[in-house]
């Protein structure tokens, strides 16, 4: 496993983390028992860095992640979100009851006296203009509830002004080999302030592990069926906002540069820490499987400057078109 520093936190988190979507909801069957096992398995293989949030199959997740900590007090950091649970979800929502119900809940969820970092979960753009927000929590850390603060959002231009708040320690973002428009000017703004960047979505929703065909299904409850076209949350966040098709052509490029020994998935993985300003990409896992597959990326060699620049145009070419102005 290899580490990095998560922005001013003082944090060495490690560069494959644990992303805990899948394990609450909404991708399918789910089995608890699997999860533990998966939880257990990346521990085991360094993984110190573990993401969720409180509306990841209404606080499934948290207490899943509750039981896993509790086993390995001091050796973990985790990530919460809070926001979504709002209904309708509204930047006036984003006040300091609200705020501070979800923060208690996460805390009860987690079981913790102080969550080690929050970020507000995708708020409306609204909530980036509003210094009072940002300032209910900085009241938090000062009360003791929260240890840090960041922003997970859906686009580049929220994220540039999510980091011109002083106490905005991370940045979650969807950055992938099809989602590239962080590399033009925010990842570099980022560095020099010294946020540190959580890449979500990594392989988009198993888009780029490459076991995926025209006909693979989904269950009812998973988002890969209900959430393409954004009837449920921004569809930004199934499949990255590709088209599945043009996805399943891109990744067929992409294979023809896959490394011998490796999987897609993992070259997906590597190339995200091809980029040195990001922390960590934080792919989701249900099964133990999974998660050794995601961690063995952290230790594969750097990715030919050449299959790099082949990877950027087949994004130009098939990708960009689709996703590149949306977000």
């Amino acid at each position: 496993m290899q580490y990095r520093e998560l922005g001013r936190t003082g944090w060495k988190v490690s560069t494959i983390s644990f992303g805990a979507w899948a394990i609450g909801g909404t991708w399918g069957t789910v089995d608890d028992r699997e999860s533990i096992d998966a939880l257990r398995k990346a521990v085991e293989l360094g993984v110190n860095f573990f993401d969720t949030a409180d509306v990841y199959g209404d606080g499934r997740s948290e207490r899943l992640i509750a039981t896993l900590s509790q086993d390995f007090p001091d050796q973990l950091r985790v990530a919460t979100k809070a926001g979504r649970r709002l209904d309708p979800h509204t930047p006036e929502g984003y006040n300091r009851k609200n705020l501070n119900t979800f923060v208690d809940r996460s805390l009860k969820n987690l079981k913790m006296e102080c969550l080690d970092l929050v970020q507000l979960h995708c708020p409306p753009p609204d909530v980036y203009y509003m210094p009072e927000v940002f300032q209910i929590l900085d009241d938090m850390i000062t009360a003791g509830k929260i240890q840090h603060y960041g922003v997970s959002v859906e686009r580049v231009e929220e994220a540039l002004k999510a980091i011109e708040y002083p106490n905005v320690q991370t940045i979650q973002i969807i950055f992938n080999m099809f989602r590239m428009r962080p590399t033009e000017l925010f990842l570099t703004e980022a560095q020099k302030r010294q946020v540190g960047i959580l890449a979500r979505v990594p392989l988009a929703s198993g888009l780029l592990t490459g076991k995926m065909s025209k006909q693979s299904t989904f269950e009812a409850d998973d988002h890969r069926n209900f959430n393409r076209d954004g009837a449920a949350f921004d569809k930004g966040e199934t499949f990255a906002g590709v088209p599945y098709e043009v996805g399943l052509e891109a990744v067929e490029a992409i294979r023809k540069l896959l490394p011998k020994g490796q999987t897609m998935g993992q070259m997906a993985l590597r190339w995200i820490q091809m980029h040195d300003a990001v922390t960590c990409a934080i792919p989701g896992a249900k099964r133990v499987d999974q998660t050794i597959q995601n961690v063995e990326s952290a230790d594969l060699p750097p990715i030919s400057t050449e299959a790099m620049a082949k990877i950027k145009s087949i994004y130009a070419e098939m990708i960009a078109p689709h996703v590149h102005h949306l977000w």
